[in-house]
């Protein structure tokens, strides 16, 4: 008689010695089979956990003889009893170590063919191979947790949320392309030949039309999609945890977001996160740390060195700075210990990422007095130069200084990646600590010096800070210049961890005079801007309120709380590193017919 498996009575993960005499049915797949001096022993697993399955031929023939046919990862119910196991039998790693199941029926639900690689955690196998089988991956007992885990997350904040009064929203995925930063995702209308919907980069739009509809505070855990290159923490399809309040200050939006965040790594961790999380000004982050995300776990401050720099000769530090460049280093604590050939190598990945070179010095301490030795030590010619790079650098004997010259973006750039790779080469980051930081006081525009444009920080609805609104000539025709654009700082704040951009926010501009000089200064023409935009220009005048957000990275919380570095372990059917998807073949080929009816020629 067939076992009513959807009946099963407990899962894989829940007998304990407490159930020894109980009869129980399980289902599962078979993780291990072995075959010892006459008795099966067969692991059953689901996502709950692992039960070892025992069967006898003396008691149970036909069930044992069914046991003997199965092979790994074919599907079986069960029907026996709860039994202890021997004292020497005990499994230690298992919750369900101390129990075994007896069993007297057994149902093969479906059998499998013989896997593309195994079932197991600790597996090597070609990611591509794992993803054209990610059913399969799934099975695996971390995969199952980080998916777990993603659930536990998004229930923690969605409750978090709830308790405080913000209302779950849901906004259109079909949508108009507007300029956001990336390439959109372009859907063809059928029905509309000629024109195409664009898939969402964001809901930032409709989340500040909820705010102006009198919806004062929304959540929605919102599906992204940006057509631009892949790396390990980013995917053409995301998820965010996407926030927007009325009547708010970026204190208010901060307060919200932090507690949310602390509840979420006690709640996962057990981890408490002193609040208020510590707030540092966007200068101060790229003065210290060469990026505006830094990892603070370690010190390895970035130094500047110019005005000593300046008056060595030293072509190499002279000639950036004569450009209104700036020289700057930092200490690599005990690196002194780095031999010559570890540092031509780094040296050959600091030009990687476009340095000329890497100068560099060694602290040494020799006759009671400090000295350097190697790159450019000779040109530190006096004691009063060495004693003076090293109180400024923070340097003592045994470590090494690394310098940057340039201007201050590369110089910015090489330092933060030297900073980083070093402190996890060599074992400078702590395990285990978690240090969250907000960035605040961004500018409100960037320069691209290569395309000689202005270009948003942050994106084109971020408001000016109040005090620096004159600075944008809103009583003039022509847009400011250059220079003040560049002094102009947004209400903008990102929420940063152990080195990773969590999330980014700000209030958003509820003028229409600000918006629409805003859309002027960024070279977006009046017609461009009623083409793109109508509906949100249509809307400003009508009274919205003061109002700001935030969009958390939903994957990337959830893949520091599982410990990866990989963003495709945390999303059940990630693409792969070329946006494309193994398991479906996605994106495929569609039918002429179906081209046809959308009024598209596909060019060879």
């Amino acid at each position: 008689m067939s076992l009513a498996y959807h009946q099963r009575s407990h899962t894989c993960g829940e007998l304990r010695a407490a159930h020894v005499g109980q009869t129980v049915v399980l289902a599962g797949w078979v993780a291990v089979r072995r075959d010892l001096g006459g008795m099966v022993f067969i692991d059953l697993r689901d996502r709950y956990g692992v039960t070892q399955l025992k069967f006898n031929p003396e008691t149970d023939p036909k069930a044992h003889a069914a046991a003997r046919d199965l092979r790994s990862e074919d599907c079986i119910c069960i029907r026996g009893n709860v039994v202890a196991r021997g004292a020497a039998q005990i499994n230690p790693k298992l919750p369900t170590g101390e129990i075994e199941i007896e069993v007297h029926e057994i149902d093969v639900l479906s059998r499998a063919e013989t896997p593309p690689f195994e079932i197991v955690d600790d597996l090597t196998t070609n990611e591509d191979l794992r993803l054209k089988h990610r059913m399969l991956d799934l099975r695996r007992s971390t995969n199952q947790r980080r998916i777990i885990a993603r659930h536990r997350i998004t229930k923690v904040i969605r409750d978090y949320f709830d308790r405080h009064g913000f209302l779950d929203i849901e906004t259109p995925i079909l949508t108009k392309s507007t300029p956001e930063g990336a390439r959109d995702y372009l859907v063809p209308s059928r029905l509309h030949h000629g024109t195409f919907y664009a898939l969402p980069q964001s809901p930032q739009l409709f989340k500040q039309l909820l705010m102006m509809a009198g919806f004062d505070k929304y959540m929605q855990i919102a599906r992204c999609f940006r057509d631009e290159d892949t790396r390990g923490d980013r995917q053409p399809e995301f998820t965010q945890v996407d926030i927007e309040m009325a009547f708010a200050q970026p204190e208010t939006v901060m307060t919200h977001v932090e507690a949310a965040m602390a509840e979420v790594w006690k709640r996962m961790l057990g981890v408490d996160t002193p609040l208020p999380i510590p707030r540092m000004r966007y200068d101060d982050a790229m003065r210290d740390y060469g990026c505006d995300k830094p990892d603070l776990r370690f010190d390895m401050k970035i130094r500047d060195v110019s005005a000593l720099a300046g008056r060595l000769d030293f072509n190499v530090f002279r000639e950036p700075l004569s450009r209104g460049g700036c020289v700057r280093c930092i200490v690599v604590p005990g690196g002194g210990d780095m031999t010559d050939s570890q540092l031509k190598a780094l040296t050959e990945e600091v030009k990687g990422i476009g340095a000329g070179g890497m100068p560099l010095a060694k602290v040494t301490h020799e006759g009671g007095k400090l000295g350097l030795n190697k790159g450019v030590a000779k040109f530190f010619n006096t004691d009063a130069l060495v004693g003076e790079l090293c109180e400024a650098a923070g340097a003592k004997p045994g470590d090494l200084i690394l310098f940057a010259a340039g201007s201050e973006a590369n110089v910015c750039k090489w330092l933060s990646w030297l900073r980083i790779e070093l402190a996890h080469r060599r074992g400078l980051v702590p395990e285990n600590e978690w240090r969250f930081c907000w960035i605040v006081d961004f500018p409100a525009f960037g320069w691209d010096e290569e395309a000689r444009a202005i270009f948003p920080m942050h994106h084109p609805f971020t408001s000016p800070r109040d005090e620096d609104l004159h600075l944008m000539r809103l009583d003039q025709d022509e847009p400011p210049g250059r220079d003040d654009l560049l002094n102009i700082r947004a209400k903008a704040y990102d929420l940063v961890l152990n080195g990773y951009e969590l999330g980014g926010g700000s209030i958003r501009i509820h003028r229409g005079d600000v918006q629409a000089r805003v859309f002027q200064i960024l070279g977006i023409s009046e017609a461009e801007a009623k083409l793109k935009f109508e509906f949100l220009m249509e809307a400003l005048k009508y009274a919205p309120p003061p109002h700001g957000g935030i969009a958390l990275g939903l994957d990337r919380i959830v893949m520091l709380i599982t410990g990866t570095d990989n963003i495709r372990d945390v999303i059940a059917f990630p693409k792969n590193a070329k946006a494309f998807c193994p398991l479906t073949n996605a994106p495929s080929e569609v039918s002429p017919e179906q081209l046809r009816e959308l009024a598209i020629q596909i060019r060879e």
